[in-house]
């Protein structure tokens, strides 16, 4: 079988990470394979209405095609498999205001009707698709894995005295929890530090209550919330195999990884009791916390933050998983 797979967003983080963890996988499947990278920006008109000739000449010789997101080029004639990571633009309202979302929810929408079937990652995700855009096409959940850089990880016994967190600013992350929590913690432990590890970018809002809330802790206790702005792989994983522990208070996620990446390097997780993470990390030695509950939050971490780390856990997600469940769908169809 020959499939076509869009490469375009290859290199780039997040969706490029899924996209190029599953390429080796692919390569070693049996299958042939056309790897496609034109000069064409996702979700453009371009992209839509004046794609090259010569590129669908090449996708349609194929016999599927597969783009690790929602994005499909105009002109497409093979059956078509897509991915739909996540739906939060539709479910947390005011993360794009009126027109974002519309745009975002024309294009799941668009992508479900190009499509023979949708992959996306976690069970919840699934229900959302299914809640948020009536969608009738099949759903195949293919869950994420750790990304294959920390395959070489080697855990740290002689911890750093931080907590880490990895996200954004945006209200379902759930970083004003952890700044509650984090206030509460100081009292008693003003020795720890949190550590808040995303591009400078991400951290700009017109909600002025986190920063007044950083700037607040910060003068109580000089330093006690570090921003490192944007982190190469490596020193993320140094990083994180550092910290004595990663704090993932989400209020909302299509799947979730930093809690795989941290224990993969070592490190103890306390993360938000929210259903997806309920599903990806059930069987997996994480804390939880009441989501929302900063007085939870506050009593898990201080509970957590010396614990020795269950080296014992067996691994149950990979992307070696994750490509042959999808290969197996556009097989099969």
């Amino acid at each position: 079988m020959k499939i076509a797979v869009d490469m375009r967003m290859s290199g780039k983080s997040g969706i490029g990470t899924f996209l190029d963890e599953l390429i080796p996988y692919f390569k070693e499947s049996g299958n042939e394979f056309y790897f496609s990278c034109p000069d064409v920006k996702t979700f453009s008109i371009k992209e839509m209405f004046c794609f090259p000739k010569e590129e669908l000449k090449k996708i349609n010789s194929c016999d599927a095609y597969f783009t690790p997101y929602c994005n499909i080029p105009g002109g497409i004639k093979i059956p078509v498999y897509s991915t739909i990571h996540d739906v939060v633009f539709l479910d947390v309202k005011g993360l794009a205001g009126k027109a974002g979302t519309a745009i975002r929810k024309f294009f799941y929408s668009y992508a479900i009707k190009k499509s023979k079937a949708v992959f996306t990652v976690s069970q919840f995700s699934k229900e959302r698709i299914i809640a948020n855009l009536k969608c009738k096409k099949p759903i195949h959940v293919v869950h994420n894995g750790t990304p294959s850089y920390y395959d070489n990880v080697v855990p740290c016994k002689n911890k750093g005295n931080y907590m880490i967190f990895i996200g954004n600013i945006k209200k379902h992350k759930g970083l004003s929890v952890l700044l509650e929590a984090f206030e509460f913690i100081l009292q008693s432990r003003p020795d720890v530090k949190l550590m808040i590890v995303g591009s400078n970018e991400n951290f700009r809002s017109k909600d002025d209550s986190i920063n007044s809330k950083i700037e607040k802790i910060n003068f109580h206790h000089k330093d006690a919330i570090q921003f490192t702005g944007f982190v190469e792989n490596e020193k993320l994983k140094e990083l994180l195999a550092r910290a004595k522990l990663l704090v993932q208070p989400s209020l909302y996620e299509g799947f979730g990884i930093p809690p795989l990446q941290a224990l993969k390097c070592g490190t103890n997780a306390v993360i938000s009791d929210i259903p997806v993470f309920n599903e990806i990390y059930g069987q997996l030695p994480v804390t939880f916390f009441k989501n929302q509950d900063s007085s939870d939050l506050k009593d898990k971490i201080l509970e957590t933050l010396d614990k020795d780390f269950n080296s014992s856990f067996t691994e149950i997600y990979s992307y070696r998983k994750t490509a042959e469940a999808i290969l197996k769908v556009i097989e099969n169809n």
